[in-house]
């Protein structure tokens, strides 16, 4: 099943009720923030109205909070290959 990972890129501030009830029916509240739905021609037609302003991607399946969030979250960017007390012989 596949799914829409939608990220709302522009405010919906200043525009008509209805795109904002469009908005607010997708879930999107903030800005940058993302949102899945089944593909589905009743989503697709909800963004169709409010396509300027968001980002779509179909994607096979949806992640959790906790797995968006691992995914942004950088490498340490270093390793450890031993500890500095091993190196100079003098920890054990």
């Amino acid at each position: 099943m596949s799914y829409f990972r939608i990220t709302l890129m522009r405010s919906g501030i200043g525009l008509p009720l209805k795109t904002q009830g469009v908005l607010k029916a997708l879930g999107l509240r903030k800005r940058m923030t993302t949102v899945y739905h089944p593909v589905s021609p009743s989503v697709a037609g909800q963004i169709m109205r409010i396509k300027e302003l968001v980002d779509i991607k179909e994607v096979d399946r949806a992640l959790t909070k906790d797995q968006m969030r691992a995914s942004r979250r950088p490498d340490k960017g270093y390793y450890l290959e031993q500890r500095a007390g091993q190196a100079m012989g003098t920890y054990e």
